[in-house]
């Protein structure tokens, strides 16, 4: 099948279309706040080799890149000639997709006429999979819950009741959990049923010839991205806090013609906690931050993936071997942008950003509602700011690396006996810069009830701040509180009724030099409560005065002003700051 550019662009508009559908399924039809809320979730079609052709709008890289690269795996197991249609696969192998067995992928492949077109994949976060609940507390996988070799979920359309059995007798949540895998089976049921209509309404017999040609073009363009930069190698190095003791991740970035390689010996080794990533999670986030800095025009599908190599050294914290406990892996894997930020800001410095928050803060809330007695079991998520950009400031409590979102304090308070007393921007956590780095937030939560109550905060970046780039300062660390005082993270944490939990993720690094920040952008940042006053003199030598009562609540944008003279003095007297 030969294709013009009109044709092509075409089928591969209708196949994000399919892809989408496919995506708004499963968030209208899943059980639990992290898939329909938080959007933690990735969808996408396959071609009969397993090569992912085009992923949903949106989703995490965590999952879509680990599902593209893990669904060779299931064709393995169960090659095209052994399945039937109405078959659906699942597995939540943590070395053979997305790295924690929290995360379930569902395949299903697509028949016409008795043979597979294509397969459609989709990978979500659990609510619950059992063992401990899910914290970096376990030193084998084994803990952690239920794990699951790829089998099937469904056989020719009956679901596999046994499995389904087993599922809900291991976990705290069974309506929920078992509600998302057949949401998951009824997504690629829909792509399915699109997929087959487009292939009818365009004579399409198969639809290869044309994966071949949009997998074969985004390689090409991605190739010609990496020409574009010299060749060379680049290091970098940054801190996360760990569980036992912190943790280094290393990275070397090699440019070599039309291929890069990304190579992260020296990193920490494997931890006897639940922090480990697989390879296949590291690929994930290594090979979408190489995308994201010099292509991210390029659809993400296999060609995107063939010019990036990534290595890690078996038995290191990127690379960890079985049984290593793994259920909190993102809070090592989410840094692996920042650090190929670092190395890249020496060659591309215009088209990376400043370290960010990084790890989103997943936290997990048990809690008995006092009018029923009926256990509750939420997972939350909570986002900190984004490394300030070459010509913008950083996004104030947005989910990158992982796209994910928080879930609003209406929905938390609805589906457990929680109040959420405050949400707010933190004063003064994005770092200075030309542009300044994102805002982290503040939050505050208690129990309705009498009883005892946990909390399992997976949170990072309480020890070492985002770092900023070309000048830019650190972000302010993030901070989780009991009662005011300083409480031990990853860990599950039980409470007494009246104690208060303050989860506060942190900002993001700034870019360039503080100084240089336009002082009318600073009078901006200290109206909308970015900035405090005491900041814009301090870190940015900005002289900024307030003419109102300052004990008033409401203050007004008339009442604050630049006093141009003295910033230009201390401006002068910092000298090289600039």
């Amino acid at each position: 099948m030969t294709l013009n550019a009109i044709q092509l662009e075409v089928l591969w508009n209708r196949l994000l279309s399919v892809a989408n559908e496919q995506q708004t399924t499963l968030i209208r039809t899943a059980f639990s706040t992290i898939v329909r809320e938080s959007l933690d979730l990735a969808c996408g079609v396959f071609d009969t080799r397993g090569n992912m052709i085009a992923q949903s709008l949106t989703g995490t890289p965590g999952h879509i890149n680990p599902m593209a690269t893990g669904a060779i795996h299931f064709l393995n197991t169960f090659p095209p000639e052994t399945l039937k249609p109405g078959d659906v696969l699942v597995t939540n192998d943590p070395w053979q997709t997305a790295g924690q067995i929290n995360d379930f992928t569902v395949l299903t492949p697509v028949f016409r006429d008795e043979k597979i077109v294509a397969y459609f994949a989709n990978c979500c976060h659990s609510p619950d999979i059992g063992g401990k609940i899910l914290s970096a507390e376990a030193r084998e996988v084994f803990e952690e819950g239920l794990r699951v070799p790829i089998m099937k979920l469904f056989d020719r359309g009956e679901p596999n009741e046994i499995l389904f059995q087993i599922i809900r007798a291991n976990v705290r949540t069974p309506d929920e959990t078992v509600g998302d895998l057949y949401a998951q089976a009824s997504s690629n049921a829909v792509g399915a049923r699109s997929l087959l209509a487009m292939m009818e309404e365009f004579g399409l017999e198969t639809i290869d010839p044309l994966a071949d040609e949009i997998i074969g073009r985004s390689e090409a363009a991605m190739r010609d991205a990496i020409r574009a930069l010299p060749n060379g190698r680049w290091t970098h190095e940054l801190w996360a806090d760990g569980f036992e003791s912190p943790l280094k991740i290393a990275v070397a970035v090699t440019v070599e013609d039309a291929d890069i390689y990304i190579d992260f010996a020296g990193s920490s080794p494997q931890s006897s906690r639940g922090i480990n990533v697989v390879l296949n999670y590291t690929k994930g986030y290594a090979s979408f931050a190489m995308k994201a800095a010099i292509s991210p025009e390029v659809p993400h599908n296999e060609g995107a993936f063939r010019p990036v190599h990534i290595t890690a050294p078996e038995g290191c914290i990127l690379n960890c071997v079985e049984p290593a406990a793994v259920a909190s892996r993102h809070l090592v894997g989410h840094f692996l942008p920042s650090a190929i930020f670092g190395a890249l800001a020496q060659v591309i410095p215009d088209r990376v950003l400043a370290g960010g928050a990084d790890p989103g803060w997943m936290s997990v809330w048990r809690a008995t509602f006092p009018q029923t007695g009926k256990g509750s079991n939420i997972t939350v998520f909570q986002l900190g700011g984004t490394g300030a950009r070459p010509s913008k400031d950083g996004l104030n409590t947005t989910g990158f690396p992982s796209g994910v979102g928080s879930v609003p304090a209406e929905v938390i308070e609805t589906l457990a006996p929680l109040v959420q007393h405050q949400r707010a921007l933190r004063v003064d956590s994005g770092g200075a810069g030309k542009f300044r780095g994102g805002l982290g937030q503040n939050a505050t939560f208690s129990y309705l009830g009498e009883q005892d109550w946990s909390v399992s905060s997976l949170v990072d970046r309480t020890q070492f701040a985002a770092q900023g780039v070309m000048g830019g300062q650190a972000g302010d660390v993030g901070e989780f509180k009991r009662n005011g005082a300083t409480a031990p993270p990853k860990t599950i944490l039980w409470m007494d009724a009246k104690d208060q939990i303050e989860l506060n993720p942190p900002g993001g690094g700034g870019y360039g030099a503080p100084f240089l920040r336009d002082p009318q952008h600073v009078l901006a940042d200290v109206v909308n409560g970015y900035v405090s006053i005491a900041a814009a003199r301090a870190e940015y030598g900005v002289v900024i005065n307030y003419a109102g009562e300052r004990e008033r609540l409401v203050r007004l944008p008339e009442h604050y002003a630049v006093d141009w003279a003295a910033t230009a003095t201390l401006r002068d007297q910092a000298g090289g700051r600039g």
